[in-house]
């Protein structure tokens, strides 16, 4: 009675086995990247950013102390054999050409920061032309209120569709770890998106604004107040 049981049980797992292989071998990395763009596609929810920024808690800047990237996680989350990096590149560019190891090695990019296009080629002196931005600065989190999260809710945070964009490397750059008190895109008919994407972000993780970071925000959503949040 046991042996019958226990071969039942073998030949249960060999079956569970042979079919994950079996997905596995079915899913190349550009099906794979399509899955998660899917996932990661940017949708809005119906509530307005200036009632959600309405709802932060305003509070001053804690020290930058002890901060590193690596409280974040450090490197990409992989997914599916993914890295995060390539998933966000995958989304938020059109054209896209991707190799067998999941990277993404060519597309072209309207810059949601500067409102340029900006023809990507993956290699050694050209792929930093175009960067995976977090919307909210990890550094801006970090002191305001990310260093009381748990390391897999920071990790959590720093790999979050809803906190990345694909943007210009010079940009960003510019940008370095700016809030909205002392950075705002360039392009200006994008800026009520990244202030309700940072709103939105700061709302699901549960940080702060300052005072001067909050009057930024209700400056510009003044001029789109119906600007929902986007909720990926």
């Amino acid at each position: 009675m046991y042996e019958r049981y226990r071969n039942r049980r073998i030949l249960s797992f060999l079956s569970l086995f042979v079919g994950l292989i079996f997905v596995i071998a079915l899913n190349s990395p550009s099906q794979i990247l399509d899955s998660t763009k899917n996932d990661t596609k940017i949708t809005t929810n119906t509530s307005t950013a200036i009632s959600a920024l309405e709802k932060l808690p305003i509070k001053g800047r804690a020290p930058k102390t002890d901060y590193s990237r690596d409280k974040f996680g450090g490197e990409w989350a992989i997914i599916g054999g993914c890295s995060m990096r390539n998933i966000i590149l995958n989304r938020d560019m059109t054209k896209v050409s991707i190799d067998d190891e999941c990277n993404v090695n060519s597309g072209i990019l309207n810059d949601p920061y500067s409102g340029k296009i900006i023809n990507f080629k993956r290699g050694s002196e050209t792929s930093s032309l175009v960067q995976i931005d977090h919307v909210v600065a990890l550094s801006d989190a970090w002191q305001k209120g990310a260093q009381t999260l748990t390391n897999e809710k920071r990790k959590e945070l720093a790999n979050d569709p809803l906190e990345l964009l694909a943007v210009g490397g010079a940009v960003n750059q510019q940008k370095s770890d700016g809030d909205a008190a002392t950075w705002l895109p360039p392009n200006k008919a994008f800026r009520c998106q990244y202030v309700a994407r940072q709103i939105a972000v700061k709302q699901k993780y549960q940080l702060w604004v300052t005072r001067a970071e909050f009057d930024a925000m209700k400056n510009i959503l003044g001029k789109c107040p119906s600007q929902t949040l986007p909720s990926k």
